[in-house]
C-alpha cells in the first residue's frame, strides 16, 4: 500500500515542476509593461514552492512509476488539484487583498473554468494578476496537468488521464493525444486572439478574453463582462469562441482531418446548438414589448446568454442580477436547464454534458421503437463520439443516468443550503447550477461579504461538478479503505506478536 501511495506522490511531483513553470506565465508581460515588475513576487514565490515539492520527489525512493491504475489515479488527481488551487490563491491573496477563503474561491473558480468572482472592480487589478486569472481557466479547463503528464509518462499516465474526465484518445496513443489536444487548442488560441483584437479589443484584452472564452471559464478584464463593450462585432466572436470551447476535442480532430461525415452524425452538437439556438428565439418572441422592442435586439442579447450558459463560459451582456431579469423567470429557468445540461464530452466545458443526454435520448426512443418491433427482435444502437463508433450498451445507460442523478442530487443539496442563508429560491438554485457546473453566470449572490458556509458550499460545488463527483468520492473511498485495511493490518500484527491465538 505504501509503494502505491510513493508512486501517486512521485507523479504529483512531476505535475508541480510543470506546475511552477505555468505560474511564471504572468511574469513574462513585465517586459511590455514594465511598471508590473513589482508585482512579479506572488508568482515568483509560489513558483518557489511548486520547486521544493518537485524537489522533495527526488526523497521518495520509488524505482519506477508504472502504469497509474485509474484508482490511483483518482487519488492523484483530487490531491494535485487540491494543493494547486491552493497555490494559486496565494498571487490573489498577495495582489489582490483577499482573505484566505476569498482566494481559495477566487482560485477553484478560475482552475475548475467556472468564473464566479470575489473581486467587485477588476479594473483595479495589476494586469499580472488578471492574466493570471485568464491563465488559470485557460489551463485548468483544458486539463493542462494530465496533458503534459500524458505527454511525459505516456500509456502509464493511462489512470490519470482518465480521472481527470478524459476519454479523448484522438489516436491509439496517448502521448500522442495529448500532443495533438494542445496543438488544437494553441492554434484556437491564436485564431481567438487576432478576431478579437481585429474586432475591437486591445491584444491583451484580446488573448485574455479568448483564453477565459476556450476555456469556457468567463473571468474578464471588464466588470461588466463582454457587455461592457458594446460590439456586435465581439459578440459573434466570443460566441464562436464559447461553442469552439464547449465542442469535445474528438470531434474538432474529425473536423481538422475533414471527416465532416462522422462531425455531423455526432448528436452532441445538434443539441448543445439546437438547444441554445432554440431557446433564444422562443425567449426572444416572447421578450417582445415587454423587454425589447423588436425581434432582433432580443436575439442579439438573449442568444449570448444562452450560449453562455450551455457553453459554461459564463460572459455576459447583461446584468442579470438586477431585479428586471431575475423576474423575468422563463429566461432565468432555461438558463438553469442549459447550465446543467453543460457542453460536449472531453471538452473544456462542464456540467452533465451533450453526450449523456444524447444517451439516454437515444435509449427512450430505442425502447419506444423496440416495443413497436415484433417480440425477440434483436437490436444494436450505433451513436458516434468524435470519429468513434459506440454500441448504446448497458454501461453507458447506466453511467449516463448515475452521472445525471448525482448532478441533480447535488443541484437540490447545495441549493437547498443557500436558500438557509436567506436567498431566494430562484437565486440560489440559479447560482449554485452556475458554481457546480462550471459556469459564472451571477444573479448577485456571490460576493467577497456572503457567508463563509455559503462561499465554501460553492467552491466546494464548483470543485466536485469538475470532476462529475465520483472521482471525488472513488478517492475519498480509497483513502479510507487503505487506511482500514492497514489499521487491520496493524492489529493483526500485534495480536499475532503477542501469542494471542487467531480463530
Amino acid at each position: 500500500m505504501l509503494k502505491s501511495y510513493l508512486r501517486i506522490y512521485k507523479a504529483f511531483t512531476l505535475v508541480m515542476v510543470q506546475y511552477a513553470f505555468i505560474v511564471l506565465a504572468p511574469t513574462v508581460f513585465c517586459i511590455f509593461y514594465p511598471e508590473e515588475i513589482k508585482n512579479a513576487y506572488p508568482f515568483l514565490i509560489t513558483a518557489v514552492l511548486s520547486f521544493i515539492i518537485y524537489f522533495t520527489g527526488f526523497a521518495v525512493k520509488v524505482e519506477d512509476i508504472e502504469t497509474i491504475r485509474y484508482r490511483e489515479g483518482a487519488v492523484l488527481t483530487v490531491f494535485t488539484w487540491v494543493i494547486i488551487s491552493l497555490l494559486s490563491a496565494i498571487p490573489h491573496i498577495l495582489l489582490g487583498n483577499l482573505s484566505f477563503s476569498q482566494a481559495v474561491f477566487e482560485s477553484v473558480s478560475g482552475l475548475t473554468g467556472t468564473g464566479l468572482t470575489m473581486f467587485t472592480d477588476v479594473t483595479k487589478l495589476s494586469k499580472l494578476l488578471l492574466f493570471w486569472r485568464s491563465f488559470t481557466q485557460y489551463v485548468g479547463s483544458a486539463g493542462f496537468a494530465v496533458l503534459m503528464l500524458g505527454m511525459v509518462l505516456g500509456p502509464r499516465a493511462l489512470g490519470f488521464y482518465k480521472s481527470e474526465g478524459r476519454s479523448d484518445n484522438l489516436v491509439p496513443n496517448i502521448r500522442r493525444s495529448a500532443q495533438l489536444i494542445l496543438e488544437i487548442y494553441l492554434a484556437y488560441t491564436v485564431a481567438g486572439t487576432i478576431a478579437l483584437r481585429l474586432s475591437g479589443m486591445n491584444w491583451f484584452e484580446a488573448l485574455n478574453h479568448t483564453m477565459t472564452a476556450l476555456g469556457t471559464g468567463g473571468f474578464s478584464t471588464r466588470n461588466g463582462s463582454i457587455g461592457e463593450f458594446n460590439n456586435l462585432a465581439i459578440e459573434i466572436v466570443t460566441i464562436v469562441l464559447m461553442i469552439i470551447g464547449a465542442t469535445g476535442f474528438g470531434i474538432h480532430y474529425a473536423l481538422w482531418k475533414g471527416n465532416i461525415k462522422a462531425v455531423l452524425k455526432n448528436g452532441e452538437p445538434w443539441l448543445l446548438i439546437g438547444s441554445s439556438f432554440g431557446s433564444a428565439i422562443v425567449l426572444s418572441v416572447y421578450a417582445i414589448g415587454k423587454y425589447y422592442k423588436n425581434f432582433g435586439e432580443a436575439l442579439r442579447y438573449i442568444l449570448f446568454q444562452t450560449v453562455s450558459a450551455v457553453s459554461g463560459t459564463g460572459f455576459q451582456t447583461l446584468p442579470l442580477n438586477e431585479e428586471k431579469w431575475i423576474a423575468f423567470s422563463p429566461f432565468m429557468f432555461i438558463l438553469i436547464v442549459l447550465m446543467l445540461s453543460g457542453g460536449m464530452m472531453d471538452s473544456t466545458s462542464s456540467g452533465i454534458k451533450q453526450f449523456r443526454i444524447w444517451v439516454i435520448l437515444n435509449t427512450l426512443h430505442d425502447s419506444v421503437k423496440g416495443f413497436l418491433m415484433p417480440r425477440g427482435t434483436v437490436r444494436k444502437k450505433i451513436i458516434f463520439k468524435g470519429e468513434q463508433q459506440i454500441i448504446l450498451s448497458d454501461d453507458n445507460i447506466r453511467e449516463a443516468l448515475l452521472v445525471v442523478s448525482l448532478y441533480l442530487i447535488t443541484f437540490v443539496i447545495g441549493s437547498f443550503i443557500l436558500m438557509l442563508h436567506g436567498y431566494g429560491a430562484l437565486n440560489s438554485m440559479f447560482e449554485f447550477a452556475s458554481a457546480m457546473d462550471g459556469v459564472g453566470l451571477s444573479c448577485g449572490v456571490t460576493s467577497p461579504n456572503m457567508p463563509l458556509t455559503a462561499m465554501w458550499t460553492l467552491i466546494i460545488g464548483m470543485f466536485t461538478g469538475r470532476f462529475e463527483f465520483l472521482i471525488v468520492i472513488y478517492a475519498i473511498m480509497k483513502v479510507i479503505n487503505d487506511l482500514n485495511r492497514r489499521i487491520d493490518e496493524t492489529r493483526l500484527s500485534k495480536r499475532i506478536n503477542s501469542g494471542v491465538s487467531i480463530k
